[in-house]
């Protein structure tokens, strides 16, 4: 039975196929390469995951060779099968993320029309920062491997459509009467 990996494991068994690793040294790619921008996973949480996917038959831990040294992780047969067949799906698949700004928006009435107007304008000065800051780490690290500069375009290009839809939003809801 094929294991359906979470966005975690998926994003750790493509970081050991490109080489066994043992858990510090993913937390230093993953912060290297500016993977928080974009997944959730956290320092503390990493060993779970290799808990998990060595359990599920994806990943091997060789044993360290000294006391000092740390478990090195390689990628199973079954390991990289799962990786190709679940890259796949996540380059094919369409999974909306909700976002916050939704919920704000069902509940826009319970405010009043300057504290919810000033959110708004807020978060598109939150929004207009992010962009700002993921350029510059964009921009920083070059040269990047097509693929990764792929990864911060999506993103700002993500932002870049939020932070039209919050303006316009803001500049209609600005020219409407507030609801009773």
């Amino acid at each position: 039975m094929e294991h359906k990996t979470t966005d975690a494991e998926l994003l750790l068994l493509g970081l050991i196929a490109e080489m066994p690793r043992h858990g510090y040294e993913l937390e230093q790619v993953i912060e290297q390469r500016g993977m928080r921008e974009w997944t959730q996973i956290g320092f503390s949480s990493i060993y779970f995951v290799l808990g998990k996917l060595e359990k599920a038959g994806l990943i091997a831990a060789r044993a360290p060779e000294s006391a000092k040294s740390r478990k090195i992780f390689t990628l199973t047969a079954t390991g990289e099968e799962t990786l190709r067949t679940q890259t796949v799906e996540a380059l094919r698949e369409v999974r909306p993320r909700p976002s916050s700004v939704l919920l704000g928006m069902a509940h826009w009435p319970v405010l009043d029309r300057d504290t919810a107007l000033g959110a708004l304008a807020d978060r598109a000065r939150a929004v207009g920062a992010e962009i700002e800051r993921l350029a510059a780490i964009q921009y920083d690290q070059q040269p990047l491997p097509d693929f990764v500069n792929a990864l911060f375009d999506y993103s700002l290009g993500q932002l870049r459509a939020e932070l039209k839809w919050v303006e316009e939003t803001l500049a209609y809801m600005e020219a409407r009467p507030w609801p009773k």
